[in-house]
């Protein structure tokens, strides 16, 4: 077979699989607790567009100490480039994705600052972050920035969003989400208001609402789907955590959909924590996202 020829075959297998994956998503943050996981332990059905979202790549030192937009990868050691070029040669409907800061490293609680020189923040997030892109064959990043100071004006959304702009506009990724929650709503507003059209998903952590039946649920991603786009939040469920738990899940999914929600995606925090329980929640979810476009299709 000639080069050309191998040329062409790529690139049907591609449009096939885009055909095949269409609407369908998949987000599972991974590698944040320092757990051994593996990505080619995860089930991954190949009908549904697949993001890991390697947990963290951090603008800090190992002590915790800023470092002015210079991001480094601080998850599971597992989850090495080799690894991340294996899962997307074996499912081609697999992308790789990098969460930024977190919540904390270690003992150190994670913030966003003010940084001095704005523009040099984003050239150095952009350096740093296109090293990372390369090394690690990524196709996206994530926002999850979880506390802000009182008097931060403007600069997280200025920053950020000339940074995923910029990101794009070098085709060094095709994706980028986001992942606020009730306390930190007000600045990623701000940066979709600002930078909507380069923000593709909100994953947003319903988990950290507090509700616990599917009726609380359906409240609570009607609420969020006004504050953001609508049609770019996904139902979050977080694995032995808080929020909404179990099966209870499921019939939450089920009372968006016949309430007029069409629930194309979903995330899960995380694949740490379903490595133990043999990845129940990632085979339920994909199942129901499977049987959610049966009977779009039948109807």
């Amino acid at each position: 077979m000639s080069k050309l020829q191998l040329i062409l075959l790529f690139l049907t297998l591609s449009s096939s699989f885009q055909l095949l994956c269409d609407g369908k998503v998949m987000m599972e943050y991974i590698g944040a607790t320092g757990i051994p996981v593996k990505l080619e332990d995860v089930p991954i059905e190949d009908a549904i567009d697949f993001h890991f979202i390697l947990s963290f790549a951090i603008d800090a030192d190992s002590s915790g100490a800023a470092q002015n937009g210079v991001f480094s990868p601080y998850w599971a050691a597992t989850l090495t480039p080799a690894a991340v070029a294996a899962a997307k040669a074996q499912h081609p409907n697999v992308k790789a994705m990098a969460s930024l800061s977190g919540w904390s490293l270690g003992p150190k609680t994670l913030s966003w600052y003010n940084p001095r020189n704005r523009d040099l923040w984003i050239s150095n997030a952009f350096s740093s972050l296109k090293t990372l892109i390369h090394t690690y064959h990524l196709d996206g990043v994530d926002v999850d920035y979880e506390r802000f100071p009182k008097h931060s004006g403007d600069s997280f959304a200025y920053c950020i969003g000339e940074l995923i702009t910029m990101l794009k506009n070098h085709s060094l990724i095709t994706v980028a989400t986001i992942a606020p929650f009730y306390s930190t709503v007000a600045p990623y507003v701000e940066l979709c208001g600002r930078y909507g059209g380069v923000i593709d998903y909100v994953n947003y952590q319903f988990y950290t609402d507090k509700v616990r039946s599917p009726e609380k649920y359906l409240e609570a991603f009607r609420n969020r789907t006004v504050q953001f786009d609508g049609n770019k939040v996904l139902p979050a469920y977080e694995v032995d955590g808080r929020g909404i738990q179990g099966d209870e899940f499921f019939a939450a999914l089920g009372l968006l959909e016949q309430s007029g929600f069409e629930i194309d995606g979903a995330m899960i925090f995380s694949a740490d924590a379903s490595a133990s329980g043999g990845f129940y929640y990632e085979k339920r979810t994909q199942e129901f996202l499977l049987n959610n476009a049966t009977r779009k299709f039948v109807h």
